[in-house]
Formats: C-alpha cells, structure tokens, sequence
C-alpha cells in the first residue's frame, strides 16, 4: 500500500499489518499527546483511543500541534478525533471527553495494548501507573519542561512514578515550549512501536533524561 510504503524499509508488511491491529490509548491530547496522536495516525496504529476532558484555549497555541485559533474553545479530544480521521481513514478512532479518575480508568484502558501517558498531573500519572499494573498492560510515560524532558516505559508492576516525582511537576516548574513536547512524543511514540512488534530495546526500568538546552542525553536505572 502507497501510504505506508516509506515503512518498509524498517516495518515488514506483517508487522504493519501488526500495527493495524494494535489498540492505543492516548491519556491527554494536548502538548505530548497530540503529537503521539499524529505519528500514531501516520504509521498506520490500527485503533485509537483518545481521551481529555479540556478545550483548546489560547495559551496552547505555543505547542499544541492540534489547537489552531479557528478550534478555540472546542473540545480537544473532538479536534484531535478529526484530525486522525482528515489524515488517515483506515484509523478506528474513539473520543472520551472526561477528566481521568480512580472510578473511570479501568473501563477506559480495558483491551488496550499500551497506554501512553499525556498528562500534566503526577497524581494522575501515578493512578494510570496502578491502574495499568492491574490491568497488565505497559504504560509509556513522557514529562517535559522547559528544556527538559522525560521518558520511561513502566511494565505492569513496575512502579517506578514515585521514585521519579518528589514534588511539582516538571511543566509547572519549568514552562512548556513548542519544541521539548514533539521530542518526547516522538520518543515515546517510538516506545510504542518497539513494544507493539517486539523490537529493539525499551526503556524498561530505567527513564531517559533529556536536556536539550546543554545536548544531554542520559538514561537512569530506577
């Protein structure tokens, strides 16, 4: 198939096929998840589901590759939902417009083949992280701020948000530029894919450090 044809090269056609079949979860469309959203789509990630609770306001424009000022004040998860549909039509795409709890999470990532973490909140993250556990399903996780950013995969079980997060979060600190959320998306979209075939490393039980402002790239056990 034309549209996927520059995969080949690094993506046979069974494991597109692979893709194809694949369900993600996409926790938080805004800065990090509406970039995962994007290359997601573009590689052909069979099912996706995509969930918010917010609309896009101004301040997103810096870094949100889905918010543009003519979707002001409309649903993120509605826009991004269009989005995947304006790009590739084979996409099964669902919009949850709600905000994450410890009463809704189960039922929203149950059948999903990895969940990927978009949201601002370490609390939030932390009860994705069991939720997950319980679920046996992995969980991708991105942070960034400012300058920096980063990355980690979490197997079911591997609780590793506490030892990571000992107080505000990074975004709250630090600001959020347009440039740092694509480099962790993308990293964390790459995360994906490896997972979803079986290929190459992961970043299991250890986090990847990014700071872009002095080119340091450092992984962590933890």
């Amino acid at each position: 198939m034309d549209r996927y044809s520059r995969n080949k090269k690094m993506i046979s056609p069974d494991e597109q096929e692979k893709l194809s079949e694949s369900k993600v979860v996409i926790l938080g469309v805004g800065g990090l998840g509406g970039y995962v959203v994007e290359m997601l789509t573009r590689i052909g990630v069979g099912n996706l589901i995509l969930v918010d609770f917010d609309k896009f306001e101004t301040t997103n424009l810096n870094r949100q590759i889905i918010s543009r000022e003519d979707n002001l004040g409309l649903s993120k998860v509605g826009e991004a939902k269009k989005r995947v549909e304006a790009i590739n039509s084979e996409i099964e795409v669902t919009a949850i417009n709600k905000r994450i709890s410890v009463n809704n999470i189960d039922a929203i990532i149950k059948g999903a083949d990895i969940v990927v973490d978009g949201l601002d909140s370490s609390g939030l993250k932390k009860t994705v992280e069991r939720s997950c556990a319980e679920n046996n399903i992995p969980m991708v996780h991105g942070a960034i701020g400012g300058w920096a950013a980063q990355v980690a995969v979490i197997m079911p079980g591997d609780f590793i948000l506490d030892k990571i997060y000992k107080g505000d979060d990074l975004e709250n600190k630090m600001g959020n530029p347009s440039f740092t959320p694509a480099l962790a998306a993308s990293i964390q979209t790459g995360e994906v894919i490896k997972l979803l075939l079986g290929k190459g490393e992961v970043l299991d039980k250890e986090i990847l450090y990014i700071d872009l402002e002095y080119n340091s790239f450092t992984k962590l056990k933890v």
